[in-house]
C-alpha cells in the first residue's frame, strides 16, 4: 500500500519504516520504468531544489541534477564557497533563508548534526546526500540494485569488507536490517561498527528477521553471501589523519578478489562498490570488470532511487 511522504525528512534509513522503504524502492522501480520508455513526468514542476555540497561529488551531485531535470525542478548547486554556511551565516539562519527560497534541500557534507540542524530550521524536506556518519540515499540505491537482481530482498545475504565504520558500512547496516537482510561484515576488529548502532539494528532484526555476523576473517565473511560489498579504504577526508597507512596496510587482507568471490560457494553472488574505487586496493580488475560486477547499476540507480525520494517527499 503506498505511504505518504510528503514533507519527511531523509536523514537516515533508521527513520523510515520498511513499508516506507519498500514504497520508495517500488516508485523508483515505476520511475526508471517510465524513463525508459520515454516518459517524463511533471511531478516536481515549478519546484526549487538546493543542493549543498561542503565534499565534492560525481554520483550525488549528478544524479539530484538528472533526477530534477527529468521532473520538472530546478537545481541550485551550492558549494562550500558559494554560502556562508558555517562561516558569517549559521546553519540555523542558513536553513531558515533557504527554506523560504526553495521547496527541498540537499546536504552532502561532514557532520550529521549540520544536516539535522537544517532540517530542523528550513521547514521544507532535507535529504542527507552523505555525512561521516550515513549515506542513505546511496544505500537505497543499493537496495534497489539487489532487489533487480535477485527479485526480492528479504532473506538474502550481504556482505560488506573493509572499514566497517564508515558511512556507506552503517547505510548498509541500516538498510539491510530495515529490509530483512542478513548483513556480514569483513574487517579488524578495530574497524568495526559503531557499538551502539549494531545493538540498534540488532532490535530492528528481531522484527524483520535480519541477523548480523562480525568477524575477522574475510573468508567467513563471505561464506553463503549472494552480495559482496566494498569501499574504498580512505573515506574522503581522511587522507591526511594520523595512522592512515596502517589502517590501509590492516585492510589489505580483505581486498574483494577473485579468491574471495569464489569463497561464496554461489555463482550467482553479486558485486557493488559505491564508487569511486581504487583499483587494487579494495577490489581487482579480475572482480570489478567481471560479470558479477553490478556497480554501474548501481551508479545509475542513484538518479532513480533520489529521484523517488524527492518526488514522494516535496509536498
Amino acid at each position: 500500500m503506498p505511504c505518504n511522504l510528503k514533507g519527511r525528512h531523509l536523514l537516515t534509513l533508521k527513520d523510515y519504516s520498511p513499508a516506507e522503504i519498500e514504497h520508495l524502492l517500488d516508485l523508483s522501480s515505476e520511475l526508471k520504468r517510465l524513463k525508459r520508455a520515454g516518459v517524463y513526468g511533471e511531478n516536481l514542476k515549478h519546484k526549487n531544489v538546493a543542493l549543498i555540497f561542503e565534499k565534492p561529488s560525481t554520483r550525488t551531485r549528478c544524479a539530484f541534477v538528472v533526477a530534477c531535470a527529468e521532473e520538472g525542478a530546478h537545481p541550485e548547486y551550492l558549494g562550500k564557497n558559494d554560502i556562508q554556511m558555517g562561516k558569517k551565516e549559521s546553519v540555523k539562519d542558513t536553513a531558515r533563508v533557504l527554506g523560504r527560497m526553495f521547496d527541498g534541500i540537499q546536504f552532502r557534507g561532514f557532520q550529521q548534526s549540520v544536516v539535522e540542524e537544517l532540517a530542523q530550521y528550513a521547514g521544507v524536506p532535507v535529504w542527507n546526500g552523505l555525512t561521516d556518519a550515513d549515506h542513505p540515499t546511496q544505500a537505497l540505491a543499493d537496495l534497489l540494485t539487489v532487489q533487480e537482481k535477485f527479485g526480492k530482498l528479504k532473506g538474502l545475504r550481504m556482505a560488506y569488507l573493509g572499514d566497517g565504520r564508515n558511512n556507506v558500512a552503517n547505510a548498509l547496516l541500516i538498510g539491510c536490517a530495515k529490509m530483512g537482510v542478513h548483513f556480514h561484515l569483513g574487517a579488524p576488529e578495530n574497524l568495526f561498527p559503531n557499538e551502539k548502532l549494531v545493538k540498534e539494528m540488532e532490535t530492528v532484526g528481531r522484527d524483520t528477521g535480519a541477523t548480523f555476523t562480525f568477524t575477522s576473517d574475510p573468508f567467513k565473511a563471505v561464506k553463503g553471501v549472494d552480495v559482496i560489498y566494498t569501499d574504498v579504504w580512505v573515506s574522503m577526508g581522511e587522507e591526511e589523519l594520523p595512522g592512515i597507512k596502517e589502517r590501509v596496510e590492516s585492510l589489505r587482507p580483505y581486498q574483494v578478489n577473485s579468491k574471495l568471490m569464489n569463497a561464496t560457494g554461489k555463482k550467482e553472488t553479486i558485486f557493488l562498490h559505491c564508487l569511486p574505487a581504487v583499483h587494487g586496493n579494495e577490489v581487482t580488475d579480475e572482480v570489478f570488470e567481471s560479470k558479477a560486477s553490478v556497480v554501474f547499476d548501481e551508479a545509475e540507480n542513484r538518479v532513480h532511487t533520489i529521484k523517488a525520494v524527492m518526488v514522494a517527499t516535496i509536498p
